[in-house]
């Protein structure tokens, strides 16, 4: 049976650069890395040994990719392993066996599961998270995509040369990582403006991913709407915004790629109805009583043992957690959406006769982190899909590869994120980060025209100041200060990049480039190493 349609997961990978940045920091990425990075790693090794042949899109931001190849992080993922282990080991003592017996059972079994991620870590892994990810590609099992270098929110940077420095900074972290250029890439939150693909083609990039609503038109919705799992509806829940509806000038849908504007890049719509059946509050998988409780947490250990129990069940009252039966709803999940994708592509296929994709789109913290049990359901959907022959299953570029464009479209200008336009980047409380940023863009894009050949150490200081200002222009700082998560940290980080941008810039307009100072602040974030500062100059 030849295939009616195809099918990608597309798996947004991205954190925020927390290198030395204490424990709210550090903790935070270690956390995802052990419940999400090397569970998911797991999942598709398991997966291609027992000869499924699956294929995916994975997003692996510069940011995630530079942590994850820096030794000093890899040393301190495996003192947080340790660490963990034993915090298990002491609950398994508090709450002994005869006292509290479930309770028990439970601090045993995070025993044996951290054991198991510590092993997989050092010896399956080999150390090499990123080069775990990269074997996989080299396979052909998955597509590794990037996004900007700092995933700074592109609509609203101020000149194109900073568009510019983002995206070949971004392609150069990608060459020394996966050695090959990407080919696809995730707008970050996948915020557009009329223009960007210029900038993507002259990159080489073939294929980016869009909301809905910047494709259909109407009401944002799914994402945009906050209604997720995750830090997004914190946002939702302090601010209201008047409906931002997008009035639609082609009919077209997020079952077929399309080119933008005049260029040859390509654009592939977020499918709601398959990513909300997984990422949505009401409707979404993880929600379901049996899977394991995000928010409440053991004040011994760390540890959750808890599950969801009920929708409105006060955390105090939740039931403890149990393994097994979280495993029976993962598979009773995964054989749900597979026949829910499926459902979809004949019945698309059926109605226009074409061969049409679905490109379900998640955060990939929800596989383990928001969701302990959602590394295991997407294996479980993969080994699903596999063996149906009417679904392909494959990745963004390789679509757009197999099954062209037929039409272009002029997509609308909008974001994931709340409103479904600039709101979260651009509102009373994030308004102030924009002109020092703008200022500094076009400070750095002055001192790169005017340094084309510099000398040792004024190449260095250079170098240190388009770091500095690539890390202010991140998108996090803006995220979390209005979601009030870490607001105070977010601030700190930003003026530290840039008053480090300001002394930098500052000696080289005084004559004095201060190479000290340049590798002192490198020692510290130590982050694009093959950095090249003239990506800011005005082409």
């Amino acid at each position: 049976m030849s295939a009616q349609g195809a099918f990608t997961f597309v798996l947004h990978g991205h954190l925020p650069y927390l290198r030395l940045s204490g424990p709210y920091g550090e903790v935070t990425t270690y956390e995802v890395l052990s419940e999400t990075y090397i569970p998911l790693l797991q999942i598709l090794y398991d997966q291609k040994e027992a000869g499924v042949e699956y294929s995916l899109t994975l997003s692996l931001t510069p940011l995630v990719v530079e942590q994850l190849i820096d030794e000093s992080d890899i040393e301190n993922f495996g003192h947080y392993l340790d660490e963990k282990i034993a915090a298990a080991q002491e609950d398994a003592v508090l709450y002994s066996a005869s006292e509290h017996p479930h309770m028990h059972y439970l601090a045993d079994w995070y025993v044996n599961w951290y054991e198991q991620i510590k092993s997989a870590f050092i010896h399956r892994f080999g150390r090499d998270i990123v080069g775990a990810f990269r074997r996989l590609q080299d396979e052909g099992y998955l597509e590794i995509i990037t996004s900007a270098a700092t995933h700074a929110y592109l609509p609203l940077l101020g000149r194109d040369s900073s568009v510019r420095a983002q995206l070949k900074t971004a392609v150069r972290s990608y060459e020394r990582a996966f050695g090959r250029r990407p080919t696809g890439i995730w707008l970050p939150t996948c915020g557009y403006r009329p223009g960007i693909e210029t900038f993507l083609a002259e990159e080489g990039f073939k294929v980016f991913f869009s909301e809905p609503h910047m494709l259909t038109g109407g009401a944002p919705i799914g994402v945009s709407a906050g209604d997720v799992f995750g830090p997004y509806n914190a946002i939702k829940q302090l601010y209201a915004l008047p409906p931002f509806h997008v009035n639609p000038s082609t009919q077209a849908t997020t079952f077929q790629p399309y080119r933008v504007a005049d260029s040859d890049v390509a654009v592939i719509g977020r499918d709601d109805r398959s990513s909300m059946q997984v990422w949505g509050v009401r409707m979404g998988y993880p929600g379901d009583v049996d899977y394991r409780e995000f928010n409440r947490i053991s004040g011994t250990s760390g540890l959750n043992y808890w599950r969801v129990t009920g929708e409105k069940i006060d955390p105090h009252d939740k039931d403890l957690y149990h393994p097994d039966w979280a495993t029976y709803k993962v598979d009773q999940h995964a054989e749900h959406f597979a026949h829910l994708i499926g459902d979809m592509i004949r019945s698309y296929n059926r109605n226009t006769g074409e061969h049409g994709l679905i490109a379900t789109v998640l955060d990939m913290r929800l596989l383990g982190h928001w969701w302990f049990e959602g590394s295991r359901w997407l294996g479980y959907v993969l080994r699903h899909l596999a063996n149906t022959p009417e679904i392909e299953l494959t990745t963004g570029s390789q679509y757009v590869s197999d099954h062209p464009p037929q039409s272009s479209i002029p997509l609308a200008e909008g974001s994931w994120g709340m409103g479904g336009k600039h709101f979260i980047w651009d509102n009373p409380e994030t308004r102030w980060l924009w002109e020092p940023i703008h200022a500094a863009e076009a400070r750095m894009e002055t001192l790169a025209n005017q340094n084309p050949s510099p000398d040792e150490d004024t190449r260095a200081v250079l170098n240190q100041a388009a770091r500095e200002l690539l890390l202010m222009q991140s998108s996090d700082w803006a995220v979390n200060i209005i979601s009030r998560r870490e607001r105070r940290y977010a601030i700190q980080q930003f003026y530290r990049h840039q008053e480090r941008f300001d002394r930098l810039a500052a000696s080289i307009e005084a004559g004095e480039p201060d190479r000290t100072l340049a590798d002192a602040f490198w020692a510290v974030d130590r982050i694009f190493s093959d950095i090249d500062y003239r990506v800011f100059a005005d082409s």
